[in-house]
């Protein structure tokens, strides 16, 4: 396939998977239309890379369906000058989009093949203001904190505290919590009082957060 047809296949995720389900944002809706998502999908699954369901990039691992991650890149109410985390780098196409809106994306994976696969893609990609760390993304990313927003795309059987004492007042985490099967979508916000204000924005399915304070 050539760089047109890959073109035009973002172009009809936007317009079919994403916007038609309810995504508005048009910082969101450029930076899934920017990122370049057949660079971090398997070479040979790269003619499913636009398709409207997630893929599996080894590792027992999977890239995100694209609603999905628009979803929750929306629901993380981002601007040019946030600082984001994200658990659980998996591919980097998440940390990508994340980068075409916010000014500095850190992301944390624990298996390390995908760690160097997602550094390469996102340099082959040309984006230069997303740091990638190895570790149990459970905990958190301390020694940067805190962030304005923090994404976890894996599973938890109850919100880390390491994720809520991690934010700025105001800032956001967007976590699926749930069992093994299915989870809810939640966007905890930081008080200034230390407490937080919850939201139900979805039913999914994550692959579990595997940690200290995960499963």
């Amino acid at each position: 396939m050539v760089k047109a047809d890959f073109a035009k296949l973002r172009h009809q995720m936007v317009r079919d998977q994403i916007a038609r389900r309810g995504v508005n944002d048009p910082a969101v809706l450029s930076a899934m239309g920017q990122v370049p998502r057949h660079l971090f999908v398997p070479a040979e699954l790269v003619r499913d890379a636009y398709g409207d369901y997630p893929l599996p990039i080894g590792e027992g691992q999977t890239i995100s369906q694209p609603y999905i991650v628009a979803l929750m890149t929306q629901a993380a109410q981002l601007d040019p000058e946030s600082k984001v985390l994200e658990i659980g780098t998996g591919s980097g196409y998440a940390a990508a989009v994340l980068s075409r809106i916010a000014r500095e994306v850190y992301s944390i994976e624990r298996v390390h093949p995908l760690v160097e696969r997602a550094k390469h893609a996102l340099k082959e990609a040309g984006y230069t203001n997303v740091r990638i760390f190895e570790g149990d993304g459970s905990l958190g990313l301390p020694e940067q904190a805190p962030f304005d927003a923090i994404i976890v795309t894996a599973g938890a059987p109850v919100v880390p505290q390491s994720f809520l004492s991690q934010l700025n007042v105001g800032g956001r985490v967007i976590i699926p919590v749930g069992d093994a099967l299915s989870q809810q979508l939640l966007r905890l916000k930081k008080l200034p009082n230390n407490t937080y204000a919850q939201e139900v924005l979805e039913l999914v399915r994550f692959v579990p957060l595997i940690g200290e304070q995960g499963w």
